[in-house]
């Protein structure tokens, strides 16, 4: 029996683990290392937030298409014909649609990683998993709405183009995946950024929405970034949408004000709120179950 015993220690004590979870204590810990073994479970949240978002609908996906359509037949009528803003020349609904895709995109990735600790806190409870899975899910998973609102958008572009609309598209259009990135950066940084923070402060929530409404008249999406008066100009190329709304437009038209250096503070702002908002959501997650 002895015997038995003492082999069993030193079974246990010769035996290998392939994972070993160690409590978190710095600033930036962050295992990527970690999120690349979790990618199936990536995946896996993926179809969740995709399934989840549109079963028991009646027309699913099709809300890619209907939401931009309607949302640019709007924009068309209330800012093109009444309020009569430019466009640089261009087909208003061309260029409502443009600031409408890239638009869509960011705002509903941010407003859904915005309420990843609240909305996952029954999971996040019962087992262990990078948490910032969640929200790289939710960034991803958006793409799919991005695709679809793309190819609506390079119909109506092949539309106007044959028909002789001033637009022709650049070599900056092989940056698109680039640009793309970009908008997946910023929304995970901000998404992630105001998670942290309402978990503490229930209230952020409820003026997320209203926030983003603001945050888009404050962005070129209505307006071409030519009718900004140069006083006004420096405070507002500190949006880092600016330059991605003007620099999609800038690939498919041939028309913009967009600098080099107002795309350099862009990507300069959006890497600065990435890091910031993974910084103090790895320090929310260890306690956040006790505020949540």
């Amino acid at each position: 029996m002895n015997f038995t015993k003492k082999q069993s220690i030193a079974d246990a004590d010769t035996e290998q683990w392939s994972l070993i979870l160690s409590p978190k204590s710095g600033w930036f810990d962050i295992d990527l290392n970690e999120l690349w073994q979790y990618r199936d479970l990536v995946t896996l949240f993926v179809q969740r937030d995709f399934i989840a978002y549109y079963k028991q609908t009646i027309l699913g996906p099709l809300w890619y298409i209907i939401q931009p359509l309607f949302t640019t037949v709007v924009f068309t009528i209330i800012f093109g014909r009444v309020a009569k803003i430019s466009t640089d020349s261009l087909p208003p609904f061309l260029f409502y649609m443009a600031g409408n895709v890239v638009w869509g995109y960011f705002s509903a990735s941010l407003n859904a990683t915005s309420n990843t600790f609240n909305a996952n806190a029954h999971i996040f409870g019962k087992v262990y998993f990078p948490r910032l899975a969640v929200p790289l899910a939710t960034v991803i998973v958006n793409f799919l709405q991005l695709f679809i609102q793309l190819v609506l958008f390079a119909g109506f572009y092949l539309y106007y183009y044959l028909n002789g609309a001033s637009a022709r598209p650049t070599g900056w259009l092989l940056l698109l995946p680039l640009l793309m990135t970009q908008m997946a950066l910023l929304s995970l940084g901000l998404g992630i950024l105001f998670s942290s923070i309402t978990t503490k402060y229930k209230d952020m929530r409820f003026a997320m929405t209203f926030l983003v409404q603001l945050w888009m008249y404050g962005t070129p999406v209505v307006y071409p970034l030519s009718q900004i008066p140069s006083w006004l100009l420096s405070w507002y190329e500190m949006n880092p949408m600016v330059a991605i709304v003007e620099s999609f437009r800038y690939m498919f038209f041939g028309t913009s004000v967009v600098r080099w250096n107002q795309i350099g503070i862009s990507w300069l702002i959006t890497l600065l709120i990435l890091m910031v908002g993974v910084v103090l959501f790895s320090r929310v997650e260890k306690t956040f179950m006790d505020t949540v």
